[in-house]
């Protein structure tokens, strides 16, 4: 009888995660400003105030919250460039910030608005310092670079600088240099602010693909809840730096996008549309749409409520956007707050 294999543990563990700043108070003015450069009182604050969570490995996961909210700097923690204060943390078995050497080769980071690659040089040449950096063996280099080339298009723009790619050239080759070592991990921090609707759908192709078909385990940080939407099964939302919610997209979804609407073509352009349990948005001729609560009316119920008094042509059900769940979770937080 052949052993079960054992279950492999989480690949990110966080647990109790702090990271405090000693920063000067602000004054006002130019005077202001001087004594706070120079004043010896600090004031401690907390950008991760004990910070939980585990990712499995090849789990592909949303890292969500406003501005301020201790994403950036728990990024910056979890790839080495800050220490924590306080908490565990570990990654692929290392301490980030002190396993440098053997920690950098298992993952790979992609900044939105910085980019990895040598500014001047052509993409190729940056590639090929990579390859020498990692001491990737020759074949190897060459099979990830033409399975990257067939997903992103590289060879376009291969022979041109860095300084010279549009926003979504770069972005494909910050992509491709973050991953032609193969790491375990990809940390993502805004890998599509500022592209257009072909080239974010592109970059979302590839990050899907790497998941699905290397196994490689992939933290999202992003603003563009499209990303969210169309990446991410499991989102992490954390405000203050504390996580405020923990579990799949459509949990979140279902317990705070309860407003659902429905467009409904009527045969007759004219009549009384209106309906228990639902809001008239918009009419225009025959075309009426609706909003309703889910916790309160289903769709069903409200088009059989519409079927039994007008002839309906046509009908969609529109599901909540997922941004404007986000905003309903925050202000549901920080009204009980």
């Amino acid at each position: 009888m052949t052993p079960t294999p054992p279950e492999r543990g989480p690949i990110i563990e966080v647990e109790g995660l702090v990271k405090h700043f000693l920063v000067a108070p602000q004054g006002r003015g130019l005077r202001g400003s001087a004594r706070a450069l120079f004043s010896r009182h600090r004031q401690r604050v907390r950008a991760v105030d004990g910070l939980d969570f585990d990712l499995a490995p090849g789990e592909l996961v949303g890292f969500l919250g406003p501005n301020g909210a201790g994403k950036s700097t728990t990024i910056k923690m979890l790839t080495g460039i800050l220490v924590p204060t306080a908490g565990r943390l570990q990654v692929a078995g290392c301490l980030p910030w002190r396993d440098r050497a053997r920690y950098t080769r298992r993952i790979g980071v992609v900044f939105g608005q910085r980019s990895n690659l040598w500014w001047d040089l052509p993409v190729r040449d940056s590639f090929d310092i990579l390859r020498h950096v990692y001491g990737l063996p020759r074949e190897r280099f060459a099979a990830n670079l033409a399975r990257f080339d067939a997903l992103l298009g590289l060879d376009a723009f291969a022979a041109v600088p860095v300084r010279q790619l549009s926003l979504g050239q770069r972005m494909r080759a910050d992509l491709a240099a973050a991953l032609l070592h193969a790491p375990e991990i990809l940390f993502l921090d805004e890998p599509t602010i500022g592209l257009d609707v072909v080239a974010r759908e592109r970059i979302r192709s590839f990050v899907r693909e790497v998941n699905r078909e290397q196994g490689v385990t992939v933290l999202l940080t992003s603003h563009d809840m499209g990303d969210v939407e169309r990446l991410c099964q499991r989102v992490i939302v954390i405000n203050a730096g504390r996580a405020l919610f923990d579990g799949p997209l459509d949990a979140l979804r279902e317990r705070f996008g309860v407003e659902r609407e429905l467009v409904v073509d009527f045969e007759a352009p004219d009549g009384d549309f209106t309906v228990e349990g639902a809001t008239i948005l918009a009419r225009e001729g025959g075309r009426v749409t609706y909003r309703f609560r889910r916790d309160t009316l289903s769709a069903s119920e409200l088009i059989g409520r519409l079927a039994a008094r007008h002839r309906i042509v046509d009908l969609t059900v529109r599901e909540p956007d997922i941004e404007g769940v986000v905003r309903r979770f925050y202000e549901t937080e920080a009204g009980r707050g």
